[in-house]
């Protein structure tokens, strides 16, 4: 049960239901301007973002993030957009979604920048992740607005736009920045969970250095490509043991390790100089990044110990920490999934997700955080990151009725 009156709910579901056509073309235009990261040329898409909410009625604070931090996250361009709106004195939240995206790949069936309609499911990358919670986010607000409600407090939205890239010009450069300073904050997620925690993600890029030599006389190089196999064989064999430490989190299982880029070698008949390659491990919220870190590095170093003529250098490329429940978040988790159940009609609960996301980066300055928006029940349903992104625009609808109920009772 919510303590939200009865009719100001109501209000609010006719408020969001009268402009959810003007909703669907929103997120459509959105979804038409490309934001692809890499390569992280993002900033056109924030014009016309912008452009879009000004025109219905919201000021918005454009952030340009200087083109040298830029640069050192692997992007060309992020603006990230402020919007504020103060309805009285009382808490300020914050809605957090991001407008970049993965680059579409091949197998669509449409055009993934089209927005096409099937069947009322909208195709188009970034359609769910997180173009959608765009859309959400300003329409619950727009739907608060309009009920003249007496709320105590104030909502802003903070839509950004290098959360593929580890979100440090994003939320947190918002954040570092004193342009913001929420008591609550709710980031982009899928309509059937309200999501309480994530894992965290760490990324290494592994040098291995030897010496090159012709094939016809092995003995005179040293080989990096086979020390590389047995740094690898090493990884590969910590992964029984990985899966051995289990999360307390429902939704999150264990910690994971995977090698997804190598490269390497100067010909086939030479020995190899130097290999390159990057592992990405998961980590589950109970664990301390310093200490898998720490951990691997052993590991590699061990594992290459021994072995004449090479070298092997560690670089950290990405560290996003793991999500975690702080302060009041449990109510504010509460709060939206008691809504989400009376808006969809069916059991909301609230878990872990194995992904990472902005949100840590909240939850990181002390500020209780969930993630909660417009989608399905999870990533693989909605096609995210896939071929053929999908939200079926119900959801839309019913996560936009969502926030707008959830906000209207925790600033009332």
């Amino acid at each position: 049960m919510t303590d939200l009156p009865p009719s100001l709910a109501a209000t609010l579901d006719e408020a969001v239901n009268a402009r959810f056509d003007e909703e669907v073309r929103f997120l459509a235009e959105l979804v038409k301007v490309p934001s692809d990261n890499p390569p992280g040329d993002c900033a056109p898409h924030a014009v016309r973002a912008a452009d879009l909410l000004e025109a219905m009625g919201f000021t918005v604070e454009r952030h340009p993030v200087p083109a040298d931090l830029v640069r050192a996250n692997g992007m060309i361009s992020a603006t990230n957009l402020v919007i504020r709106h103060r309805f009285g004195e009382g808490p300020t939240v914050a809605l957090n979604a991001h407008g970049d995206v993965v680059p579409p790949g091949e197998g669509w069936s449409s055009d993934p920048y089209g927005a096409e309609i099937r069947d009322g499911v909208m195709y188009g990358r970034g359609v769910a992740v997180s173009k959608s919670d765009f859309a959400t986010y300003a329409f619950a607000l727009q739907a608060l607005m309009a009920s003249k409600a007496p709320l105590k407090g104030t909502v802003e939205l903070h839509l950004t736009y290098d959360e593929e890239a580890g979100g440090e010009i994003g939320p947190k450069w918002l954040l570092d920045q004193g342009i913001s300073k929420p008591d609550y904050a709710v980031s982009a997620s899928f309509a059937y969970s309200v999501v309480t925690g994530h894992n965290g993600c760490l990324h290494l890029e592994v040098q291995v250095d030897g010496k090159s030599a012709h094939a016809a006389r092995p003995d005179t190089g040293h080989d990096a490509l086979e020390a590389a196999t047995g740094i690898l064989a090493a990884l590969y064999a910590h992964r029984p043991e990985l899966a051995t430490r289990r999360s307390s989190v429902t939704g999150i299982s264990h910690p994971s390790l995977t090698v997804g880029l190598i490269q390497g070698g100067i010909n086939t008949n030479v020995v190899p100089d130097r290999v390159t390659f990057r592992l990405d491990r998961r980590m589950i919220p109970e664990e301390n990044p310093a200490e898998v870190e720490a951990e691997l590095r052993a590991l590699i170093e061990q594992a290459a110990a021994g072995r004449e003529g090479i070298r092997v250098t560690i670089r950290r490329i990405l560290l996003a920490r793991p999500f975690r429940s702080v302060g009041d978040a449990p109510r504010l988790a509460a709060l939206f999934a008691a809504h989400a159940q009376e808006v969809l009609g069916v059991p909301v609960g609230q878990n872990g997700i194995p992904l990472y996301t902005d949100a840590r980066h909240y939850s990181e300055a002390g500020i209780p955080t969930i993630l909660y928006g417009a989608g399905p029940r999870d990533l693989l349903e909605a096609n995210g990151h896939r071929a053929d992104e999908k939200l079926v625009l119900e959801d839309l609808r019913k996560a936009t009725q969502v926030v707008a109920r959830s906000l209207a009772e925790l600033l009332g």
